[in-house]
């Protein structure tokens, strides 16, 4: 073993050589020449803190804040600020004095004629109108017929006199209504009537009735009149109108229509029967040449019901309509 020593030792110190990177550099003899002296890098220098300075030891982190309490700011009133002086209630003065103090340094009738302009340009208006929801001919298996229906008003936007008129004939003329009415607005859109009508037949007895009705405009947009009509015999009846203008363009409307007729008692006198009396259902499509002048074409259906039917000898009846639709 001792004979051995010799030839391992050499090795084991020269494995750890083998396994490392040779270095290229090894073997040049470098000792003749001078090196400058390396430049040293400069010290790069540390950018301040831009929070330095800053104390933040008192603050209460995100997660710290789920116990906090938000009041009204804490600011002095007249209760904790004895420099600041108390609130003191109006006094009762102030709300007293003359009706109108502006007549006592100007013209009171100058003053008078500037209140009523001011009442009427912020609500007080009188308006006046005239509608002709139907001016129309009907063409069906029978003779021609032709038919009005028109109503009107003058008044404010709460209290108004308000009139309605129809009639409709053939050969000759068949009936005239004319109602006279006091109309109130007891919500938005809805008016409350009362008043008279006078129902004219060249044929039949003329009636008069007590008229008890609403008009307006019901959601999404239905015009709906409903009234309640007693007869001085004491006959009690009733109408219902309901139309809806399906506005197919800005100036093309289709316009369906319906009106139901009920009645408590039979009058022959002028062929009513007890009951549902009649019903009409109508589809007009009109242009609106100006949003005041729109002639329309379509068709209307009737039906008479019980004793109705038997009292005027009619069921049913299908007719093309021609008319227009104007106000002013």
């Amino acid at each position: 073993m001792r004979a051995l020593l010799p030839i391992l030792l050499p090795l084991a110190v020269a494995t750890p050589a083998l396994a490392q990177t040779a270095d290229p550099h090894a073997g040049h003899d470098m000792s003749g020449m001078t090196m400058a002296p390396a430049a040293q890098a400069p010290a790069q220098t540390k950018p301040a803190d831009p929070h330095a300075g800053h104390d933040m030891s008192g603050m209460s982190m995100p997660g710290q804040m789920s116990g906090m309490t938000m009041g009204p700011p804490d600011l002095p009133t007249s209760v904790d600020d004895a420099g600041r002086p108390p609130r003191q209630p109006t006094p009762a003065a102030a709300l007293t004095g003359p009706a109108h103090a502006a007549d006592r340094f100007f013209d009171p009738t100058a003053m008078a004629a500037a209140r009523d302009a001011m009442l009427a340009e912020n609500g007080d208006v009188r308006t006046t109108g005239v509608v002709i929801d139907r001016l129309e001919a009907g063409f069906g298996d029978g003779d021609a017929t032709y038919l009005w229906d028109a109503q009107g008003w003058t008044g404010g936007d709460i209290n108004r006199f308000w009139w309605k008129s129809e009639g409709e004939g053939g050969a000759k003329l068949e009936e005239v209504e004319v109602q006279a009415l006091y109309s109130r607005a007891i919500r938005p859109f809805w008016d409350l009537q009362a008043g008279v009508r006078q129902t004219i037949r060249p044929d039949l007895k003329d009636t008069t009735d007590l008229v008890l009705g609403v008009q307006g405009l019901a959601p999404h947009w239905f015009e709906i009149d409903a009234a309640a009509f007693l007869s001085t015999e004491g006959d009690l009846s009733a109408r219902i109108e309901a139309e809806y203008d399906q506005r197919l363009t800005q100036r093309w409307i289709l316009q369906p229509r319906a009106e139901v007729t009920l009645a408590a008692s039979d009058v022959p006198e002028i062929k009513v029967g007890s009951g549902l009396s009649s019903l009409e259902l109508g589809l007009r499509l009109r242009y609106e040449i100006r949003r005041e002048f729109a002639p329309y074409a379509g068709v209307e259906w009737t039906r008479r019901f019980g004793e109705t039917r038997d009292l005027t000898g009619e069921g049913e009846d299908l007719r093309v309509v021609v008319g227009l639709k104007a106000w002013f």
